[in-house]
C-alpha cells in the first residue's frame, strides 16, 4: 500500500531448512509491534494463510509457541516454510488489506467466500425529461437514484413488474424512446403511460416518478392512503375510469408488499446476517432490509477451513463488503472478534457510521431467528444434495473407468443457424452440482470457418479455453482444471478432440463422447472413450440420468446464448453504425424514409432533404452504405 511503512510485499526469507514452529520463530527478530498483514507459505511458495495483526511481533510469537493451538492451526504451522509481511499505519488498514489478499489469493486455511456476485438494484434515471425505471447491476456510473440491493434478479423483476403497473413508468431505452411513433405493447397492457408519443404530460409523468421514488424510499403507507382518498373522490365524482386506474395501482403496490414477506417496523436499513454451522459446513443467510422493506435474501456456503462461528462471520463480512456498500446497520446472529474494528473499517470506506449488532430481544432478534431458520434449512438441503452428488460422481468414475471421482466436469456444446450467430457454451458441474457462476460462452470468431462446421467451432472453443488455462494456471494449483470432458458425439468427435488436446499438450484429462443411440432416442446413448469399445448404461441407471442432465444443461445454455446473440443482432439498426447519426437524426431519417433499408438506398439529394441532415452528413450516410455494398 502506498502509505505502508515497509517496502510493498517483500518476503523476509527464513532458512530453507526450517519449517513449522522453528520457521515461524526465525522471523521474530526481524519484526516489531507495528500493525500489518502476514502470509504463511508452504515449501512450493503457495500461500497457506493470510492474517492481520494489531502488533505483528506479538501475533507471530503466538504461532512460534508449540502449545495451545487448534488442530487446524497446528496443521497450518506444520506446513509453513516461509512468511511474508507488510506493515500498515493502522489496524483498520491491515483489516482491509487482509480481506483483499484473501479474495485474491484464496489461501488454503482461510475462510473463503466462494460465491461473490454483485447484487441488482432498481435505477430511476435522471438524465432524461421522462426518466426510465430499470434493473441495474454493477458499478453505479449512470446518473440517477439507485434502490437496493435486491437479493436476486428475480426479486428485482417481480418488483419492477408491479411498479410498472402502479406507476406506469417507461422501461424502454432512450434510443427506442426517441424513435417511437406510436405506443408500444407496454402501453396497451397498462404498464406504461406512453410519454414517448405524448400520452402523458411532463408534469403528470414527473408526479408518477416522485410517487415511485417515495414508495421505494419506504413511504408506501402514506402514499397508499393518498391513493385511496383519490380513488374515493374519483368514485364520488363519477370518474369511474380514473377510480379503476387508481384501484389497480393500489392493488399493484399491495402485491409488491405481499411478495416481500416480512417488512419490519423498527428496522429501516440493515443487512441481517445469520450463520448456521454443522459438521464443518456453513450456510450464511443475508436478508436485505431497505426502507423498512424486505428486498429478498441470499444464501452463501463459505469454505470454513474448520474455523469457529466468530472467525467465519468476520471473514465473510470482510470479503462480502469489500466491493459492496454496507447499510447503516448490520445485524448478526453471532458476535465477531473485532466488531468495533470492522464497523470502523466499513464506516471509513463509505464515509458514514456503520453499526454492528447482535440483538438479544425485540424485532431485530426475531429477524435474526428467521434468518437462522433459513440458514439451517438451506444447509440441510445443501448437505442432502451434496451427498447425492458425491454418490453420482463416484458412479461416473466406476462407469467410465476413471482413477477417482471427478471434482470438475466440463461439458461443451455449440449453437448456430446455418453458421450465423455461432456460439460455443461450456457448463461446469462438480461436487456441489452445477457451478453456474463458472459457465462460459464463446462467440465464434474464426473467419475461415465454413458455416455449420461444428468440429471447427469446437476446436476454436477448446483452444481458447485451454490456452487461457495454461497461461493463467500453468502449474494447475487452482481447481479450475477439469478432470473430465464430456463431448457431444461419437468416436469421430472424441478422436478429433483428443488430437486438439494433444496439439496443446493437454493429454491427461479424461474425456467421454456421448452419442445418441438407436433412433437418436434418449436413454439409448452410447459412450465412447479413446481406445475402448463403445458401451451403454442400463436404461434406469442414475449415472445415465446424470449424464443426460449434464448434456441437456449444456445444450440449454448454448441455445440460450445463441438466441440472445441473435435477438441482439436483429434489434440492431444499421443506422446505429453510421458515425454522427444520433437518436434525433435517426428518428428524422426513419420518419422520412420509413425504414433503414430505404435510407440505405436513398440518393444524396433525398438524404439532404431530411431535416437536420447537412450536405456533409448526407455524404457520410451515403458513403457508409455504398462502401459496404
Amino acid at each position: 500500500m502506498t502509505d505502508a511503512k515497509s517496502p510493498p510485499d517483500v518476503a523476509k526469507e527464513a532458512s530453507a531448512t526450517l519449517t513449522g514452529h522453528a520457521c515461524v520463530q526465525s522471523y521474530l527478530k526481524t519484526l516489531d509491534n507495528s500493525p500489518g498483514v502476514y502470509r504463511m507459505l508452504d515449501a512450493q511458495q503457495r500461500v497457506l494463510y493470510v492474517g492481520k495483526a494489531r502488533a505483528l511481533k506479538k501475533r507471530v510469537s503466538n504461532y512460534a509457541n508449540p502449545n495451545g493451538h487448534s488442530p487446524r492451526i497446528e496443521r497450518m504451522i506444520s506446513e509453513t516454510s516461509s512468511m511474508m509481511f507488510l506493515t500498515t499505519k493502522t489496524e483498520t488498514e491491515a483489516l482491509l488489506l487482509e480481506q483483499n489478499l484473501i479474495k485474491q489469493l484464496k489461501p488454503k486455511f482461510n475462510v473463503l467466500l466462494r460465491d461473490d456476485k454483485s447484487f441488482p438494484n432498481i435505477l430511476v434515471t435522471s438524465t432524461h425529461t421522462f426518466p426510465q425505471i430499470k434493473k441495474h447491476r454493477g458499478a453505479k456510473r449512470e446518473k440517477g437514484d439507485y434502490y437496493g440491493p435486491f437479493a436476486s434478479a428475480g426479486a428485482v423483476n417481480r418488483t419492477l413488474n408491479q411498479l410498472q403497473r402502479a406507476f406506469l413508468l417507461r422501461n424502454c431505452s432512450d434510443s427506442d424512446f426517441e424513435t417511437r411513433t406510436r405506443p408500444c405493447l407496454q402501453y396497451q397492457i397498462k404498464r406504461c403511460s406512453a410519454p414517448c408519443v405524448g400520452k402523458v404530460s411532463e408534469a403528470d409523468y414527473s408526479k408518477l416518478v416522485r410517487d415511485a421514488q417515495r414508495f421505494l424510499s419506504g413511504r408506501s403507507t402514506e402514499m397508499q392512503e393518498n391513493l385511496a382518498q383519490q380513488m374515493q373522490q374519483a368514485s364520488e365524482g363519477m370518474e369511474f375510469e380514473r377510480a379503476a386506474a387508481l384501484r389497480d395501482r393500489i392493488r399493484a403496490l399491495t402485491q409488491v408488499q405481499t411478495t416481500q414477506g416480512i417488512n419490519p417496523q423498527t428496522v429501516a436499513e440493515a443487512d441481517i446476517i445469520a450463520l448456521h454451522l454443522e459438521h464443518g459446513q456453513a450456510c450464511v443467510q443475508v436478508f436485505f432490509i431497505r426502507a423498512n422493506q424486505n428486498w429478498g435474501n441470499r444464501d452463501f456456503y463459505p469454505k470454513t477451513a474448520d474455523a469457529a462461528e466468530p472467525e467465519i462471520l468476520q471473514a465473510f463480512m470482510g470479503q462480502f463488503y469489500s466491493d459492496k456498500e454496507p447499510p447503516r446497520q448490520i445485524i448478526l446472529s453471532h458476535g465477531i472478534e473485532d466488531a468495533d474494528l470492522m464497523a470502523q473499517a466499513l464506516g471509513e470506506k463509505i464515509g458514514r457510521r456503520v453499526e454492528i449488532l447482535v440483538p438479544q430481544r425485540g424485532e431485530k432478534q426475531e429477524l435474526v431467528t428467521s434468518a437462522l431458520r433459513n440458514a439451517r434449512e438451506s444447509l440441510a438441503r445443501k448437505m442432502s444434495e451434496s451427498a447425492t452428488q458425491t454418490k453420482l460422481l463416484k458412479g461416473v468414475a466406476e462407469a467410465f473407468g476413471l482413477d477417482a471421482p471427478p471434482k470438475r466436469i466440463e461439458v461443451y456444446d455449440n449453437s448456430h443457424i446455418q453458421g450465423t450467430n455461432a456460439v460455443g457454451g461450456m457448463i461446469v458441474a462438480g461436487q456441489e452440482g452445477f457451478l453456474r457462476n463458472q459457465y462460459r460462452k464463446f462467440n465464434i470468431k474464426g473467419e475461415d470457418l465454413v458455416p455449420g462446421d461444428d468440429f471447427g467451432m469446437m476446436k476454436e472453443v477448446l483452444q481458447r479455453r485451454f490456452k487461457r488455462l495454461q497461461k493463467e494456471d500453468p502449474d494447475r494449483k487452482t481447481d479450475m482444471w477439469p478432470d473430465l470432458l464430456l463431448i457431444d458425439g461419437g468416436a469421430g468427435q472424441v478422436s478429433a478432440v483428443r488430437e486438439i488436446m494433444r496439439e496443446m499438450d493437454v493429454e491427461d484429462i479424461d474425456m467421454v463422447g456421448v452419442a445418441k443411440g438407436v433412433d437418436r432416442d434418449a436413454g439409448k446413448e452410447e459412450f465412447h472413450r479413446t481406445g475402448k469399445r463403445p458401451f451403454a448404461l442400463r436404461h434406469n441407471d442414475p449415472v445415465l440420468y446424470f449424464i443426460q442432465r449434464l448434456r441437456d444443461e449444456a445444450h440449454r445454455f448454448a441455445i440460450g446464448t445463441h438466441r440472445a446473440k441473435r435477438a441482439k443482432s436483429q434489434l440492431k439498426n444499421p443506422l446505429d453504425e453510421v458515425e454522427g447519426v444520433g437518436p434525433k437524426r435517426k428518428k428524422a431519417l426513419l420518419l422520412h424514409f420509413g425504414s433503414a433499408k430505404a435510407v440505405s438506398r436513398a440518393n444524396l439529394s433525398d438524404l439532404m432533404s431530411v431535416e437536420g441532415v447537412s450536405e456533409a452528413m448526407a455524404q457520410t450516410i451515403y458513403d457508409h452504405f455504398h462502401e459496404k455494398g
